[in-house]
């Protein structure tokens, strides 16, 4: 039963998103929350393989009924884009997500894989030597995260495209089979769908470029492929349209926006998730006048938003109908239990950017302190 200290926060809440209820114990009673842990890449998966340690970075942020999305999952072996991230595409990686996915749900939380391949984002220092694949060829000019230029990619031929909507097939399945109670294709943030879906990026002359129909054509079939694997109550997207990261940007991302919200309608999807417009450039808030208000309107499954939230913006957008819920990243990093901070409107602590990418399995990823300060294994 809600309080009604719990009702003067929008974030903590009532809400169903499809078959999940989403709720939260603290302080001996039960809130609902619309408090996301939103993807973020750790760079923890030594070998591509999810870690032992992961198991406590992930059950630290579960509350009973709470939200998480794991950190990206690469489809396969052609999208090493960084070292030390996370692979969903063969057998050991699979048993070795179980645990930790089982971890969360014994603390009751609701998990879901996010699938990934970055395309032409790709580090240079792939001891197979492959080039990346792309909607292009045009290389990125931008230096990875490490001061070194990424590797030039290669144009993926249109025969070689349902390969790579497979092996979204085949990651979504078996997300399932670890134990992951759904999946968030990765459709933004200059990785390879986005590469297919903006127009300043694709520069292709077949079926899947051109138009704003052939350019989503890519994520639409990836989209569907992984429906039919799993099913559409299981199924989450994630996009940013208003974004140029790793120079991925378009000319017109509200149309690009609505388009993909309409078409992922036809496939009833569970949720979408949408990076604000403010969130143009990777780690940097700018001003801006564009919205997602449309999308919002025009999707009809629940709404995500995520860009750079604080407690007041979050209970604001939920407050407003701006969306279902909000996902936080950098804050929920830093805050393992940042839905009991919400709550008593707690001081929140301050991240380290220079520990977000580090291999450390404890520095930078365990280590951020609870309100008590005294036990890290609880979120609440």
């Amino acid at each position: 039963m809600e309080t009604k200290e719990s009702k003067s926060i929008p974030l903590l809440t009532s809400y169903k998103m499809g078959p999940f209820n989403l709720s939260h114990r603290c302080s001996n009673r039960r809130l609902r929350i619309r408090v996301v842990v939103a993807p973020m890449t750790r760079q923890r998966a030594y070998g591509y393989i999810a870690q032992p340690q992961a198991k406590l970075y992930y059950t630290q942020r579960t509350t009973p009924g709470g939200f998480l999305i794991s950190e990206s999952c690469a489809v396969s072996h052609t999208t090493k884009g960084y070292p030390d991230i996370p692979g969903i595409w063969t057998r050991e990686q699979v048993e070795a997500w179980k645990p930790i996915v089982d971890a969360v749900h014994a603390k009751g939380g609701i998990f879901f894989c996010q699938i990934w391949h970055g395309g032409r984002v790709f580090n240079q220092d792939q001891p197979n030597g492959e080039a990346p694949v792309s909607s292009t060829d045009k290389p990125l000019t931008c230096n990875n995260i490490y001061g070194g230029q990424f590797t030039p990619p290669r144009r993926l031929r249109t025969e070689e495209i349902p390969a790579i909507v497979n092996d979204f097939r085949v990651a979504a399945r078996n997300a399932m089979e670890a134990g992951f109670d759904g999946v968030e294709v990765h459709g933004a943030h200059g990785y390879l769908i986005d590469q297919f879906l903006k127009d300043k990026v694709n520069d292709r002359s077949d079926q899947y470029g051109g138009s704003l129909e052939n350019r989503c054509r890519f994520a639409v079939e990836v989209v569907k492929a992984v429906v039919k694997e799993i099913g559409s109550d299981r199924v989450g997207i994630r996009l940013s349209p208003f974004a140029d990261y790793m120079e991925s940007g378009d000319s017109n991302p509200e149309a690009l926006g609505l388009y993909m919200v309409q078409e992922m309608n036809k496939h009833g999807i569970l949720y979408c998730h949408m990076v604000e417009p403010r969130m143009k450039l990777l780690e940097e808030m700018s001003e801006c006048t564009e919205s997602l208000t449309p999308m919002r309107k025009a999707f009809k499954g629940t709404f995500i938003v995520a860009g750079g939230y604080s407690r007041e913006d979050g209970n604001k957008v939920v407050e407003e109908g701006g969306a279902d819920l909000v996902g936080y990243g950098r804050t929920f990093l830093a805050n393992p239990d940042l839905p009991r901070r919400f709550e008593l409107d707690a001081p929140l602590n301050k991240y380290d950017r220079s520990t977000f990418y580090t291999s450390d399995p404890v520095v930078g990823y365990t280590d951020y302190p609870f309100l008590d300060n005294t036990d890290t294994s609880a979120s609440c």
